[in-house]
């Protein structure tokens, strides 16, 4: 009987760590992201030019991550400067979490204190870059669309 209950234990667990995984790398339709959020696929959508280019955008963190705006479309191999005017720190890193994969020139961000400002390395093909805060993925979403 105490073998059978160790069994039911271990199976239970395994099922719920992996609805916390799934979970962690989802992303609902409605965000920013646009679902490019899940799956946790390795695939670079978005190449990185490897160095800051012309900035083609600003965004700005709010307070409690409200991202102004929501959604930027630069040009490529343009950049992106991320600005922190909220209170608090945001580790601004690309979809999916927690893999960050689908646009390396968000790398160039990572974590803004409050005051703080970075500009990304500039994005070398056109696509669609989803990002979050790594600290709160469900904070601070939006897209760059690169044309």
């Amino acid at each position: 009987m105490i073998f059978g209950n160790r069994i039911l234990a271990a199976q239970a667990a395994s099922i719920a760590a992996l609805i916390v995984m799934s979970a962690c790398g989802g992303s609902s339709p409605t965000s920013p992201g646009g679902g490019s959020g899940g799956g946790g696929g390795s695939s670079v959508k978005v190449k990185s030019t490897g160095s800051v280019g012309a900035v083609g955008a600003t965004v700005t963190i709010g307070a409690n991550g409200i991202m102004n705006p929501t959604q930027v479309t630069i040009a490529v191999n343009q950049s992106v400067t991320f600005v922190n005017s909220d209170t608090r720190s945001h580790d601004m890193q690309s979809d999916p979490h927690p893999a960050h994969t689908d646009c390396p020139s968000m790398e160039n961000v990572g974590l803004l204190q409050p005051g703080q400002s970075r500009t990304t390395f500039g994005f070398g093909n056109s696509g669609t870059c989803g990002y979050h805060d790594h600290n709160d993925p469900t904070s601070a979403l939006g897209r760059i669309v690169v044309q």
